[in-house]
């Protein structure tokens, strides 16, 4: 599988090919090549190129090839879903079909968005001048994106790099990188300039040369802590949108209604199989209910169906990869010798092509000295823990580095509120699970998860990627 540079297929010229593995089967699903580093000079300089052509076409003829790019994938919806499926290890039908369609509604929303960015007329102390602002292009976007995700993603950050005028080079996760490149191709088909978005495939090493390129003018990210570390020094002070981890705290209040919180909980621990950065991380409930959610927990996770993805009766597939696989043992350790209680699951489901089935797992009277509450586990784990005040709750759930998205259910208004204003996170939802969010309103994180690295949605994406300007205009 080559590289997709300056419109054209090509062999990369790095030093080590790598094998696209299913996590399902164990079987090589793909070879590809690795981009060098003159590999990554011609995908910028080809986006470069390409940039004064993207810039010059209008808000409308841009909206018209987006909405071309949603057409493409879904006329190819099912072989592109049935690969990601593949790649990932992601359900097909229970989630891989849902991210394509997705998938094209990211490019159909930032054509209308495009179409509503606002400019401002502003009074000046000269009667005889006449200000306002406008917005241009940032320029070209290096985009580094993660496997859990593989077509959403790249997905939410190209459509909007592109409504706003910029050319982008993707750098897609080594573990599930022929989504992305699907992508790309269905960018390229619809007519978009030649050039205005290439594929350099490789290890990490590609992705840091990519973000530190003098020829990019800003970054996208979505992955881990360690690696958003690593893309913000590379990057340096480049233009940068960031969405770095999870750790997700449900609250369910004495008053909640325990039903809708099993369900939200269960499905926010097996959805891509806890492997999510909305997932749920941590389920915080209140003494005088726990007993009664913990046994609706157990007997809801008991029923999740734990499957090969392309069986459209399984709603919860393997792991991705080993690295996953193994944290999931060690938290699981972890908490039960430090004197948590393993309710259901717990280990790797045995008999499996791979050792990457991880059964849904609820561990009960779990503290946040514990592994399990303190660090993001990204696998189907429902970690619980108790407590006895509204003060207490809240201190719990904003004990934490990370803040992407809290969730609290209740059935009173004022603690919803509370919950709005206290929980130190981008987003907080009520009587909702935290694995939930829509397209256009912003998305991303408050402490290390994101703060000040800009937001993934909608116009707030475009915004972000585009420059504010001012003119100042003496009429005479």
């Amino acid at each position: 599988m080559h590289q997709l540079i300056g419109g054209q297929r090509r062999p990369g010229r790095g030093a080590e090919p790598l094998a696209v593995v299913e996590p399902a089967t164990g079987d090589v699903l793909a070879e590809i090549d690795t981009a060098s580093l003159a590999d990554v000079d011609d995908a910028v300089a080809a986006a470069n190129a390409a940039a004064p052509e993207l810039e010059r076409l209008s808000f409308f003829e841009r909206a018209d090839l987006l909405w071309a790019t949603a057409d493409r994938l879904e006329a190819s919806a099912a072989p592109l879903a049935e690969q990601l499926a593949r790649e990932s290890g992601k359900a097909l039908a229970a989630e891989a079909v849902d991210e394509l369609a997705e998938s094209a509604d990211i490019f159909r929303l930032a054509a209308e968005e495009i179409k509503r960015l606002e400019t401002h007329v502003l009074p000046s102390v000269d009667p005889r001048k006449r200000v306002f602002t406008h917005r241009k292009p940032n320029g070209v976007y290096a985009l580094v994106t993660p496997w859990n995700f593989p077509m959403n993603i790249p997905a939410e950050l190209l459509a909007a790099a592109l409504a706003a005028g910029n050319p982008a080079v993707i750098k897609p996760s080594e573990n599930a990188p022929l989504s992305a490149l699907a992508l790309a191709e269905a960018v390229a088909g619809a007519g978009f300039p030649i050039g205005a978005v290439s594929v350099v495939m490789g290890r990490g090493e590609v992705g840091q040369a990519l973000v530190s390129h003098s020829g990019v003018h800003g970054v996208g990210f979505v992955g881990s802590q360690a690696t958003a570390a690593a893309i913000v020094a590379a990057a340096g002070m480049k233009r940068t949108i960031i969405e770095a981890s999870g750790n997700g705290p449900q609250i369910v209040f004495d008053d909640a209604d325990l039903e809708a919180a099993a369900d939200a909980a269960v499905f926010g621990a097996h959805f891509v199989s806890g492997q999510c950065c909305v997932a749920t991380e941590r389920l915080l409930v209140h003494d005088s209910v726990h007993d009664e959610l913990v046994d609706l927990l157990v007997d809801r996770a008991g029923s999740v169906t734990l499957g090969d993805p392309l069986d459209d009766a399984t709603l919860m597939g393997p792991l991705n990869n080993e690295v996953v696989a193994a944290r999931m043992d060690d938290h699981v350790a972890g908490a039960t010798a430090q004197g948590a209680r393993v309710l259901l699951g717990g280990r790797r489901e045995p008999d499996r092509p791979t050792g990457l089935y991880y059964e849904m797992t609820v561990i009960d009277d779990v503290t946040p000295a514990m592994d399990v509450f303190r660090h993001e586990s990204f696998g189907p784990v429902i970690p619980v823990t108790r407590f006895g005040s509204d003060d207490e709750a809240f201190a719990l759930a904003n004990d934490s580095d990370l803040g992407l998205q809290a969730s609290a259910f209740t059935a009173s208004l004022s603690r919803a509120y509370r919950a709005v204003d206290e929980l130190r996170t981008g987003t907080v939802l009520i009587n909702e699970g935290t694995a939930f969010w829509e397209q256009h309103p912003p998305f991303g994180g408050a402490s290390r998860t994101g703060t000040g690295w800009g937001r993934i949605g909608g116009k707030y994406t475009i915004l972000d990627m585009t420059d504010l300007r001012t003119a100042i205009i003496d009429t005479g």
